[in-house]
């Protein structure tokens, strides 16, 4: 089983890619509810330049759980006010119906006929999470991100915990048989993360990347190198610790843009959704959310 992290991008090119931190060691030592010796070890990292590669890696014959940087879902409310369909599967195939244009068109629409301070509709995970709303289409744009990512996952007939008919039937199963929802077994599963949750609750709201040449300072180089000994030392609420080699390291806090840094947060993340998991907990940690909303692993 292979623990993956994903920083995603919805316009990948070879200058700004694709990031799959991928980890195919994975110890554990799980005892009375204590995940203090878990250690998930840095592989490798990849780099995939097209829609059409990251689709190709995401049908590859493989077992992982991995961590995705990108919303699964849109706010309940704004889907009812365009009465789009309810049933996530279905909203997510309506949505990727729409071009990108047409999205910005009506999700500005949307924000400009209401008030001050109450623009965007909100997920309920985006407080816990301090999240972006989905719709959110710049800086950054994460509705177009929604768009071309989340299809695609479909589309490799991965397992989505917590949204659609699964997290109905998850929920339904929660009530009648715990055991049974937690150890039902998929050969991928895929999670949304969000890197910037756990960087926070290391360096607080303090910078450690840009895209900008000009903003890729000595000060975001040492926050990363922060984030790094908090995780290799197992100083955060998950309670891991990220096993790197020197060349590894070296790497992660050289790119200044952040994106392998946020691919391997990703990672950890999907690493305690399956360290969850492995202790018998349904959903990979994640609460019962709305299906068609779903909901930030480890917020």
């Amino acid at each position: 089983m292979q623990l993956i992290g994903c920083d995603f991008s919805s316009s990948p090119t070879r200058k700004k890619s694709i990031v799959i931190a991928i980890s195919n060691a994975f110890e554990e030592s799980i005892s009375n509810n204590s995940l203090k010796n878990m250690r998930v070890s840095l592989s490798k990292c990849e780099r995939i330049a097209s829609l059409d590669g990251f689709s190709d890696w995401l049908k590859m014959p493989k077992q992982w759980v991995g961590g995705f940087d990108f919303p699964f879902g849109l706010p309940r409310e704004l889907i009812e006010y365009f009465n789009w369909p309810t049933r996530w599967e279905d909203c997510i195939r309506h949505y990727a119906s729409l071009n990108r244009s047409d999205i910005r068109i009506a999700f500005k629409a949307f924000c400009d006929a209401r008030p001050v301070g109450q623009k965007f509709a909100h997920r309920e995970t985006d407080a816990p999470a301090n999240s972006s709303p989905s719709m959110k289409w710049v800086n950054p744009p994460v509705a177009f991100m929604l768009h071309a990512g989340v299809p695609r996952l479909l589309d490799a007939c991965v397992h989505i915990p917590g949204l659609g008919d699964a997290g109905l039937a998850e929920a339904s199963m929660l009530k009648e048989n715990a055991k049974l929802a937690a150890t039902e077994n998929h050969e991928r599963v895929a999670l949304e993360a969000y890197p910037g949750l756990l960087a926070r609750e290391i360096i607080g709201n303090r910078s450690y990347k840009s895209d900008d040449k000009v903003k890729q300072t000595p000060e975001r180089l040492i926050e990363r190198k922060n984030i790094l000994t908090a995780l290799e030392s197992g100083q955060t609420r998950l309670q891991l610790h990220l096993k790197l080699s020197h060349a590894q390291r070296d790497m992660l806090v050289d790119d200044a843009s952040g994106d392998s840094l946020d691919a391997v947060l990703c990672m950890v993340q999907a690493a305690w959704a399956y360290a969850q998991h492995k202790q018998g907990k349904p959903r990979y940690g994640l609460p019962i959310c709305d299906p068609l909303e779903g909901w930030i692993v480890t917020a």
